[in-house]
């Protein structure tokens, strides 16, 4: 298949703590069957689950925890995974208790559950690997019942070659009528291109006239030949709720072979097209794929190589989306002019509640332009993320008073400019954010008095979860202060290993230096945010 060249990391980590490997999540299936059907406290309160139904609920339990925390991976893939490790292992011991204290199923309860898992079918908990027809033969045995009652399919992280494929064209095409959700993701991985496409054009023609919802096509490296391989699909779409097209190579004829294959998007609710190589040119026919999608609530397409052109384009296009609840556009190259169209798009979309655009050169003036519009337009806006894009002091007042318009529940301010003087004035807008999980303030030349009032502000927080101040300049005396202001709740402070306490810069021109940042703090502290232009 056409290579596709993943952009470059911004920020370059040595270890990577997700996923997990397959043999870690199947030791954990073991450890939590054990828990399940071996003598404990709970077991002795609520009763021992039999060897199979434990290893059965601990297969779910690990399958639910790993979706919920590879979903929140997805969210900040240039991480190193820590945050998704540590909800992994939240969800699987929040589970595991809700099955221990709900103790064994009766008969009556297994055969209802039963009958519920059978419609959705899903083949790619195994090992990453190829699959052949004998192979396949088997593994797609239920599929071939008859009645089944099977909605939903997922033959992702196996790779189909033409015999399986071959299996699977006649059940699929048994199947096409009542299917609503089909994931193709990352099924012809290592194949060479003329079987990639002789099996994708077998699936395409088996499932052509199919009512699909959901339609995934993630991690293919398509194309526009791959694109064009599943013409007949997309063209027979008429219901798609939902299109994910993620990591699939998407350059600009790929993206002009979208629009034109896909005629009704009028129901499309959720459109992803992240990490691809769309660039301004493709940005501008995913564009009109975007002002035909006047249902959209949830938009990414971030990592797409857009610059200026595509970027306007694009904002255009999103002002038709007047339902829309999420937009990602993270790590393109919009820059000021890109940021001051966005701004006017936004004013447009009022449901908007998670709005990510990091990364996007928008400096000062695309910045306070988009807060200015968030301020007024989006009452329900609660994830804010804007790291990366060389915002300085000068637009904190600005940042503030927006914020202080809303709760919040996770902002992303880092890799900027803001200083003392920009945390300070963001810190007293969250003062009264009751719902706050998450603040990542690094890389930001904070040095002590910032950081101390940040610290002080977010600590009461009741929900709170996760403060992130590393990489900047707070001198040691700084951070034992802030050590101390967490010392009953450590887990909530992120890691400062990155902090220089030496850090020079920009002390000449500003005058923020050790010396004065308790006169700084002094005459900010009692700063005013004002929610009115």
């Amino acid at each position: 298949m056409e290579a596709s060249t993943p952009n470059s990391e911004r920020r370059q980590f040595s270890i990577k703590l997700w996923p997990p490997s397959q043999n870690t999540r199947q030791t954990l299936v073991v450890r939590m069957t054990n828990n399940l059907a071996t003598n404990s406290v709970f077991t002795q309160k609520y009763g021992c689950l039999s060897k199979e139904e434990a290893e059965e609920n601990a297969k779910r339990i690990e399958d639910v925890a790993f979706a919920t925390a590879n979903q929140n991976y997805e969210k900040e893939p240039d991480g190193d995974g820590g945050s998704a490790v540590q909800l992994y292992a939240k969800e699987c011991s929040k589970l595991l208790l809700e099955v221990l204290k709900r103790g064994p199923r009766s008969k009556a309860d297994t055969t209802s559950e039963s009958k519920s898992q059978e419609t959705f079918f899903d083949i790619s908990k195994g090992q990453r690997a190829f699959i052949e027809a004998e192979e396949a033969e088997e593994l797609l045995r239920p599929l071939k019942k008859k009645g089944n009652s099977y909605t939903k399919i997922c033959f992702s992280n196996r790779s189909f070659g033409l015999g399986a494929a071959r299996v699977a064209e006649p059940i699929l095409v048994s199947l096409k009528d009542q299917l609503e959700e089909v994931d193709l993701s990352d099924f012809i991985a290592g194949r060479p291109e003329t079987e990639a496409l002789e099996v994708m054009n077998i699936f395409s023609a088996a499932l052509e006239g199919s009512a699909l919802k959901s339609l995934n096509l993630s991690n293919n490296a398509l194309g526009e030949k791959g694109v064009r391989a599943f013409g007949a699909l997309l063209h027979s779409q008429a219901c798609l709720e939902e299109l994910y097209l993620m990591n699939d190579g998407i350059s600009e004829e790929a993206a002009r072979a979208v629009s034109e294959l896909i005629p009704s998007t009028d129901k499309l609710r959720v459109l992803q097209f992240h990490n691809n190589m769309t660039g301004d040119e493709g940005a501008l026919a995913i564009s009109e794929v975007v002002k035909r999608s006047p249902l959209l609530e949830d938009f990414r397409c971030s990592s797409t190589r857009i610059g200026s052109e595509g970027g306007v384009a694009l904002s255009k296009a999103l002002e038709t989306c007047t339902h829309l609840k999420k937009l990602d556009l993270r790590d393109n190259m919009f820059g000021v002019e890109g940021g001051l169209a966005l701004s006017k798009a936004l004013s447009k979309n009022s449901d908007l509640s998670e709005v990510y655009l990091s990364y996007l050169n928008l400096e000062d003036e695309g910045s306070i332009a988009i807060v200015n519009v968030l301020k007024e337009t989006t009452p329900s806006l609660e994830v804010l993320e804007m790291a990366g894009n060389d915002i300085t002091a000068e637009a904190a007042p600005m940042i503030a008073a927006c914020i202080a318009a809303k709760q919040i529940t996770k902002l992303n301010l880092a890799e900027n400019e803001l200083k003392d003087e920009g945390a300070i004035q963001i810190s007293k807008a969250l003062e009264d954010h009751s719902q706050l999980k998450e603040v990542d303030f690094s890389a930001n030349l904070v040095r002590r008095a910032g950081a101390r009032v940040l610290a002080q502000v977010v600590v009461q927080k009741p929900k709170f979860k996760l403060l992130n101040i590393n990489g900047n300049f707070i001198s040691d005396e700084g951070i034992d202060e802030i050590q101390d202001v967490f010392k009953k709740c450590p887990d909530m402070l992120g890691p400062l290993d990155e902090n220089d306490p030496e850090g020079r810069e920009d002390d000449e021109e500003s005058g923020e230096g050790e010396g004065n940042e308790d006169e700084l703090e002094s005459k900010l502290k009692n700063l005013e945010v004002n929610q009115e232009d």
